[in-house]
């Protein structure tokens, strides 16, 4: 009986953990983030990220907010250069369970069950945003941030979905010594 009870807290965390978001940074550790005050985006490398350009306008709205709320400033004479690259891959998860009161342990033959074996197989899209600040003046990498998780294709949630990966990813920056 407390396994029945315990079924819904347990897949609400699994749903739960399908939308989370994992964000790593790393970063130069001679580098005083203080100096930085103003951005651009880096074109060219921008260019080259293979996702569709709409998604690419809502990822730099997204950044630029985000530095925007950290104080920084857009210029055209930049401290430093922002690119962005993805990747994406598709997740499949097979899952095999016995339908009917037949649930237990152990081998061995089941009078009660009747409901046979079920497997429901399901595929997602783990995406991958990569955010790199390029020092303007000496064209080094001087921090880089990676969220992985899951995307969605619902065009009412990919912007906050969007919104969520960079506002993640840019928590870490500046680093904090």
């Amino acid at each position: 009986m407390k396994t029945i009870k315990l079924l819904p807290v347990l897949l609400l965390f699994v749903l739960g953990s399908c939308s989370s978001i994992q964000v790593n940074s790393d970063f130069d550790k001679n580098i005083d983030f203080k100096q930085y005050k103003t951005y651009a985006f880096h074109k060219n490398g921008i260019d080259k990220a293979e996702i569709s350009q709409l998604d690419k306008k809502r990822i730099l709205r997204a950044i630029d907010a985000e530095l925007s709320n950290k104080g920084m400033t857009k210029s055209d004479n930049p401290d430093l250069l922002i690119n962005i690259f993805t990747k994406e891959r598709e997740k499949v998860s097979v899952n095999q369970f016995n339908a009917g009161w037949g649930y237990g342990w152990g081998w061995g033959w089941n009078p009660y069950m009747w409901g046979g074996q079920q497997t429901i197989a399901t595929s997602n899209t783990e995406g991958t945003l990569f955010i790199d600040l390029i020092d303007a003046k000496k064209q080094e990498l001087i921090w880089q941030g990676e969220g992985v998780g899951y995307l969605t294709k619902n065009q009412a949630e990919k912007e906050n979905r969007i919104n969520e990966f960079v506002a993640k990813i840019m928590a870490q920056f500046p680093p904090q010594s």
